[in-house]
């Protein structure tokens, strides 16, 4: 393709409300243009890209035997009434309702269509197990979307579903699933995605997994043991304090601590350490305004999804009242007498000796004992895992955080759709089951924004050869010299012909500008056709990283340029694992 052809503009200022780097190279790269708050349309190049992404999705699900389906973008209602999620789902779902009065939903996951879809084909365990996917249109109404296309509400996403008539079953197919998805981020360029255990969410199921993509600019949070290699998602981390050297037991005092109501500031007051001291957090269940205090180590936070999961339903930071009977900064367990859910963290376990407040304004208790003072308490973890802290698989205090983006999750789902759906079958012994699932997906716009975010340079992306729009960047340096411009053109209908893509920028402008916008396309080989190398008969090879730059005849170049993508391919496959 030619270059003045190409819809499109490539620009050099950053735009302002691009927070990330993929996100301002998309859009200063003309690959992505802004329609509203979380949609885009994607201009040729980035169309290109997530084809490529899109084929090596197809080519790794149908290695695991599943196959290629498509569902509705537009769900009836009564099919999310069904599952029960038409309710339990918050905004994210966006409901409406047609001309005939029926409600209606936009798909935004599609584990409902897919047991709609075989509820009469998998009657019995003769079809079983059997694997099901689509690449499809989804829309989920994010109520901040950011990054462009790393968090949208309109995206396209892989997703399979699987069916067992075990729990065996499905945790081999799961194994093998989980290996494909390696192998995708992999041929895509990314090998250094890695695997945490993580939250179910809305989804569900007793077990998931999300991949992630290891960068800065990552917005989610995840758990590292560098001893052991244990990982996992934040929210799934489970968190445990180092409590054993802490303070004998001791009296229980009431103290004056005027104008102290962060614990900092208490401790500070009181010359104790922020250790052995019990913090209050009090939060409002969404449904019912319900009071929630959660008490924990002082320097721990709360991690509000475990305590969502916990309670089995959305809280909200508190708006607390006079008539509610708790004293905001001055909160504490001992003698706790407001009516409302009181939750003890792990964090807190085997502490002596506690400062807290005294649920009294400027008073706090020190020598908090709690099995003494209070009696047995059931503790649960609600708390953030921190840097440093004790890595619950090995033991050692090895723990980083670290920051990622979600390129990909899978889960084990159980009966929960199954069995809600009433989706059976007639086991040999005549008697009637109910099919576990999985369910596996890849958001394909959030992985081609996510390679950008982890392959570019200050000047642009550097696609890899696997997905680039490209493969090679022809650069004519002089359009008004007829054999620049020969030589050029030569070399763009024999590279045709040898099956390579290629870009060919046969512009009138100048080299510093045709350079820029070849920084901006990070095609990943470059060839630049100029008057003083070729009076040589040479012309200049490079990669869009700089690891090769070179001189080539004239009469080798088409060879030498399908030798270094040949190359470039054999760099990325060699870090593909094998297919299970």
């Amino acid at each position: 393709m030619k270059l003045t052809k190409l819809v499109g503009d490539r620009f050099k200022e950053r735009p302002s409300d691009c927070v990330i780097d993929s996100h301002a190279f998309c859009v200063r790269g003309g690959y992505i243009k802004y329609v509203a708050n979380g949609i885009y349309s994607l201009y040729h190049p980035m169309k290109k890209i997530t084809a490529k992404i899109e084929k090596i999705i197809r080519e790794e699900m149908d290695a695991v035997d599943s196959q290629e389906i498509l569902f509705p973008v537009v769900l009836p209602g009564s099919l999310w009434e069904e599952s029960g999620r038409f309710d339990s789902v918050g905004d994210e779902l966006l409901r409406f309702t047609d001309r005939n009065d029926t409600s209606m939903v936009l798909g935004m996951t599609h584990e409902e269509a897919a047991v709609q879809l075989v509820k009469e084909y998998g009657n019995t365990y003769t079809k079983y197990p059997f694997s099901i996917y689509q690449i499809q249109t989804k829309f989920r109404d994010e109520a901040r979307p950011r990054a462009g296309l790393i968090r949208v509400r309109e995206f396209t996403m892989k997703d399979a579903y699987s069916f067992h008539t075990s729990q065996e079953d499905l945790e081999e197919y799961y194994d093998r699933m989980a290996n494909a998805y390696f192998r995708v981020f992999e041929r895509a360029g990314i090998p250094q995605v890695v695997a945490v255990k993580s939250d179910s969410g809305m989804i569900g199921g007793s077990v998931s997994h999300e991949y992630m993509l290891l960068v800065d600019a990552g917005e989610d949070s995840i758990v590292l043991c560098d001893a052991c290699g244990y990982s996992a998602n934040m929210e799934a981390a489970d968190t445990i304090a180092d409590n054993a050297n802490c303070s004998p037991v001791s009296e229980l005092k009431k103290m004056h601590t005027p104008d102290c109501k962060t614990i900092e500031e208490v401790c500070g007051y009181l010359g104790l350490p922020v250790e052995e001291s019990c913090k209050a957090v009090i939060y409002q269940k969404n449904m019912t305004d319900e009071y929630v205090i959660v008490f924990l180590r002082g320097d721990y936070e709360v991690n509000e999804t475990k305590l969502t999961n916990l309670l089995g339903e959305k809280i909200h930071p508190a708006v607390v009242t006079e008539e509610s009977g708790i004293k905001a900064g001055f909160c504490g367990p001992y003698e706790q007498h407001a009516g409302c859910t009181v939750i003890y963290d792990k964090t807190l376990e085997g502490i002596n000796s506690l400062c807290c407040g005294a649920n009294e304004v400027d008073y706090h208790y020190v020598g908090l004992n709690i099995p003494r003072d209070i009696g047995e308490v059931e503790y649960h973890d609600v708390s953030k895992i921190r840097t440093g802290d004790i890595c619950p698989v090995c033991g050692k205090r090895d723990i980083r955080i670290s920051r990622g983006i979600e390129v990909g999750n899978i889960f084990q789902l159980g009966t929960k759709y199954s069995s809600a759906m009433n989706l059976t079958y007639t086991d040999a012994d005549g008697s009637i089951k109910t099919p576990i699932m999985g369910c596996y997906g890849i958001g394909v716009g959030r992985l081609a924004a996510s390679v950008c975010e982890a392959c570019h340079d200050d000047y642009g992306p550097i696609w890899p050869i696997t997905i680039a729009p490209w493969q090679v960047h022809l650069c004519l340096m002089r359009v008004d010299d007829p054999d620049c411009k020969a030589e050029a053109d030569r070399i763009y209908d024999e590279l045709i012909k040898a099956g390579v893509e290629v870009i060919y920028d046969d512009r009138n402008v100048r080299a510093g500008a045709m350079f820029a916008d070849a920084d901006l396309l990070g095609v990943p080989v470059r060839i630049m056709v100029g008057p003083k190398n070729l009076k040589e008969g040479m012309i200049e090879m490079a990669t869009r990283d700089k690891k090769v730059q070179k001189l080539v005849s004239k009469e080798d170049i088409i060879d030498e340029t399908k030798m270094l993508i040949s190359e470039l391919f054999d760099e990325i496959n060699a870090k593909v694992r094998p297919l299970k």
